[in-house]
């Protein structure tokens, strides 16, 4: 049986399961872009900026500016543009900026949740039209006038849609798993190298040798 033929077979539910299916591709496709340049570049350009932030101040915020297109380089960008702040300045300035990039790194995570839960019932309510066809099309008591196509095309329907369905639902929940994992490690990986650098500026501070950035002051 031809794809055409398993998606005219299925119903009408199969229409807003593709559309479904083709959105859930769509963002995966975007996430897993996001998170391979996340994931080949931030380590490596935060420890970096770490190692060159104590000698040259300048050159370590200029890498992160290079690297704006990381979260956690704009996360440290938010409270390095600070004008000497004090280390509880600094800290608010990290922490609310790292809250400000959890939606970018938790995004289309609602859109997968409502996929995942109303696929499967879109499945549900296929397998619900086709075996009302089904029992249409069945006449008890007179074999010899029940439609048996239409039998055999209700329960069709009723199984492709579910199958399909389930399908979309359980693909979309892999790639989800997977992003909110990738999530999660992102938010440990901000504290970690987030708390590195309030460390080395509570040194200086304390020792009142604050690097020098060389930014332009605003009028």
């Amino acid at each position: 049986m031809s794809i055409s033929a398993i998606f005219a077979a299925g119903g009408v539910v199969m229409f807003p399961l593709l559309a479904f299916s083709l959105l859930a591709i769509g963002l995966i496709l975007e996430r897993i872009a996001f998170w391979q340049r996340v994931s080949q570049r931030q380590q490596r350009i935060m420890r970096e900026v770490l190692k060159l932030y104590p000698y040259d101040a300048p050159a370590a915020f200029h890498k992160l500016e290079q690297n704006s297109d990381l979260p956690m380089a704009r996360v440290f960008l938010a409270a390095l543009e600070l004008e000497q702040p004090t280390p509880e300045e600094f800290r608010l300035a990290l922490e609310s900026s790292a809250q400000a990039e959890l939606p970018i790194l938790n995004r289309f995570s609602t859109v997968f949740e409502t996929i995942i839960g109303a696929s499967p019932l879109l499945g549900l309510l296929g397998t619900i039209l086709g075996l009302m066809d089904a029992f249409s099309a069945l006449r008890l008591g007179n074999a010899g006038a029940t439609n048996t196509t239409g039998v055999t095309g209700g329960i069709s329907e009723a199984l492709i849609s579910t199958v399909t369905g389930l399908c979309v639902a359980i693909l979309t929940l892999l790639f989800a798993n997977t992003f909110r994992g990738l999530y999660r490690r992102q938010l440990a990986l901000i504290q970690e190298y987030g708390g590195k650098l309030e460390l080395l500026y509570r040194r200086y501070y304390a020792h009142g040798r604050l690097p020098f950035l060389g930014l332009p002051k605003s009028e």
